[in-house]
Formats: structure tokens, sequence, C-alpha cells
């Protein structure tokens, strides 16, 4: 890893607003020359994984990190990896990844438009903690042009990462009052909180939309994928290894040494204060009654 990321460390504004709204918007993550290779990786999965049915459907592939060297790259890109260690600290990896292709479809035609979910399931279900604890991002790598409505635009409520319920109807058509699409230009990188209520939506446009999603957790959550990354991970240095998802003890997800986590080591040598910014991860948003008593110690 080169020391010329540290110039994309999250800033102080930056993380109030993800810790406030759950998602921050990162325009010009990604070059032209970048974007160029990650297309030609996601027109490669979707030939060989879209039925000849499907020409019009959503395609979601998942664990993709092994299909293609740029897709690796992009997992320890320095324009944002820096932003997700300001958030979650050091003991973190990247534990989920999946292409999206989204096709033009005739509205007329869709049986659905919306489906508005917070990630992770049964983790919502099982925790008992209102709200619940972040626990992982995601980013979506924005590959077309998303710039306009009705392109298949993730929709998402701002501020809704602190909510444990959502007033809208599970219908496939209604939207939350704040509902917002993500706007973006190819090359922008989205990071959401992964509590943040959200849903994909129909593209009418004549256009289609690809991102590519990666996934960073703490190291002791489980991978959501098969992390198929073991033919890539001699030829990474030791922090690319953390990041794919390299585990040298089961102990060290918990109670890690420097060999398990040596971007911890890397902060410390190449940037004391940001090693110390992220000791105990960035820091997440309470309501102002979760701040009180025997709560305290969990902010």
């Amino acid at each position: 890893m080169h020391p010329r990321c540290l110039e994309h460390c999250l800033t102080e504004a930056e993380r109030e607003f993800f810790n406030t709204q759950g998602y921050l918007v990162v325009e010009n993550a990604l070059s032209e020359e970048f974007t160029s290779r990650l297309l030609a990786a996601v027109d490669r999965i979707d030939r060989r994984e879209r039925a000849a049915d499907q020409a019009t459907r959503l395609l979601s592939f998942p664990n993709v990190l092994g299909e293609d060297p740029a897709f690796v790259e992009l997992a320890l890109h320095e324009r944002t990896l820096p932003k997700v260690w300001g958030i979650l600290g050091w003991n973190i990896y990247s534990y989920h990844s999946h292409v999206d292709v989204t096709p033009p479809a005739d509205a007329a035609a869709l049986s659905w438009r919306v489906a508005w979910h917070q990630d992770s399931m049964r983790m919502n279900d099982e925790m008992e903690t209102n709200p619940r604890p972040r626990m992982s991002l995601k980013i979506g790598f924005y590959l077309t042009d998303a710039s306009q409505a009705e392109r298949g635009n993730t929709l998402i409520v701002p501020g809704s990462h602190l909510w444990n319920e959502i007033d809208c109807p599970q219908d496939g058509v209604s939207c939350p009052e704040g509902t917002e699409p993500l706007c973006v230009k190819p090359g922008t990188a989205v990071f959401i909180d992964r509590r943040i209520w959200h849903s994909r939506s129909a593209n009418t446009s004549p256009f289609t939309r690809k991102v590519v999603w990666l996934g960073y957790s703490y190291r002791w959550l489980r991978p959501k994928d098969q992390l198929s990354v073991a033919q890539v991970l001699p030829a990474l240095d030791p922090v690319g290894r953390q990041i794919l998802g390299d585990c040298p003890t089961n102990n060290g997800t918990y109670d890690p040494v420097d060999a398990d986590v040596p971007l911890r080591g890397w902060l410390r040598e190449h940037s004391p204060d940001e090693a110390a910014r992220t000791l105990h991860g960035g820091g997440q948003a309470r309501p102002p009654a979760m701040v009180r008593g025997r709560n305290l110690g969990r902010i």
C-alpha cells in the first residue's frame, strides 16, 4: 500500500455526514481507464451468467473478488479504502462483493419497482438494540451514468440508518417519505451504512446500469461470500492479504496481534495520528437518549 493513499483519509466533515446521514458520495473516485477495465470484467461476468430469457432482468452476481485482478485493486483502492478504515477502524476486511447489471426494461411490464430493506437480513431480526449497530458498510462503484432518475438508481432515505423500522408498505411500488435517488456519474463511489433503508429501482432509461458493490466489516464477522481469493493472496502485500480475508488465527479476529492486522502496523508507521483516530473505529451517531446512563459505554 502506497503512503499517497493517506491523501484520501476520511475528513471530519465526511465523518459527520456519514454518521448523521448514513451515506457518503465520493465523486471521481475511479479514473476513466480503471472504470473501463472494471466494465470489461463486469461485461464478461454478465455474458457468462445471464440466461437467454433474462435480457431485461437485474443480474446480481456475488463473490467477484477472485474473478479479475481489477476487482482486487478496487478492494484496495487508495481513494476509498482509507475512508473505510476511517469509519470502521483497522480490524477490517472485505466480507462481501457483487456486481449488479440492470438492463433497460419496459415499465409497464415490471412486476416490482422497489424493494425496501436494510442489509444483513437476520442480523436485523436478532439484534436487540435500537438503533442496531453499524457492523459493516458497502461501497457502490458506479461504472455507468446514473446521474438522472429512472436509470435503476439506488434509492435511500437519508438518516434512516438510525431507525429500526420504516413506515412504508412492502407493495413493490411505494416509497417512504424522504426518499432520494442517488444520481451519480461514472467513476463515483457511494458509501452506505448497512442499516440505511434503501432499495433498487426500475431502469426505464435506454441505458444499462452497472455497479460493483464491495462490503467491508470487522474481521470477527463471518463472510457473506465464499471468498474465492486464495489464488490472489500470494501476490499481495500484508495489508492486501488482510483486506481480502487472510486470517492467521481465529482468535486474532477478536484479540489481534500485529501479524493478524498489518493495517494497524502500517498506520502506526506512516500516520500515527490516523492510527490513533482509528483505534476504536470511526464512531457512530446515536440518538440523544442513547448517550446517557449504562448505554454510554456502547458509543
